[in-house]
């Protein structure tokens, strides 16, 4: 079953169009990505997501609803979680209390996200626990940000860009916790440009080029075929 579907989905800035018929459908416990140079419509197709941003035509259905039009509360609500480019953590709370601001119940799940599961996700976090937003390093920072989101036990979890910037030995830690997320389960959709690790992560890959989907396919296909990469992608 779908979790998440795109139809045929164009939205844009005023009378400037960004999206021409962009279709994207992630099945449940899939992880999928969102492919495609700076500029090409990653960020425009997650804002309509969120519904900050009027579709000019398509729809968007999530768990067989209808969500386009809704309000942005209400479609995180339906268990959309979203880990956004630049963190946006509270500087001013503590680790545990930036996850305890998120504390939700969304996914129905029979175990719950908590602060001490996302401690045993990431155990750097738990010395961290009392520590404020701005005295975590960049890379403790981002592991609060999925902390944060995993604990609205969403059904969706988005990443983007989640480990732009970051130490290679930070990275490998994301990836590593990513990994672990998709075998408990969970429905993740990664934004990144390290297509090298999104091929042993992800089921399926989209990709955008000015707006249009320009390829679709599975890990294998893409990872024996880099000329796409080189074409679409600038590695």
């Amino acid at each position: 079953m779908n979790l998440l579907e795109l139809r045929d989905v164009q939205a844009g800035y005023g009378a400037s169009q960004v999206l021409f018929g962009v279709d994207l459908a992630i099945r449940e416990g899939e992880v999928a990505t969102l492919l495609g140079r700076n500029g090409m419509g990653k960020t425009t197709t997650l804002r309509a997501l969120f519904g900050l941003l009027p579709l000019k035509g398509g729809e968007i259905r999530f768990g067989g609803e209808r969500i386009d039009g809704r309000p942005t509360d209400a479609i995180a609500r339906l268990g959309i979680a979203i880990v956004p480019e630049g963190r946006q953590i509270f500087p001013n709370l503590t680790v545990l209390e930036n996850l305890g601001a998120f504390a939700q119940e969304r996914s129905g799940a029979r175990e719950r996200w908590t602060a001490e599961r996302v401690f045993a996700l990431f155990p750097r976090l738990a010395e961290r626990a009392r520590a404020m937003g701005n005295q975590l390093s960049g890379g403790e920072q981002q592991m609060l940000a999925i902390g944060r989101a995993l604990m609205t036990n969403p059904r969706l979890l988005i990443l983007d860009e989640a480990t732009e910037g970051l130490a290679p030995l930070v990275r490998d830690d994301i990836w590593r916790c990513l990994a672990e997320l998709k075998r408990s389960g969970l429905t993740i959709l990664v934004i990144d440009k390290y297509v090298q690790r999104l091929v042993q992560l992800a089921d399926q890959h989209t990709i955008l080029e000015r707006g249009r989907v320009v390829w679709h396919g599975p890990s294998d296909r893409l990872a024996g075929d880099t000329s796409l990469w080189h074409r679409y992608l600038g590695v």
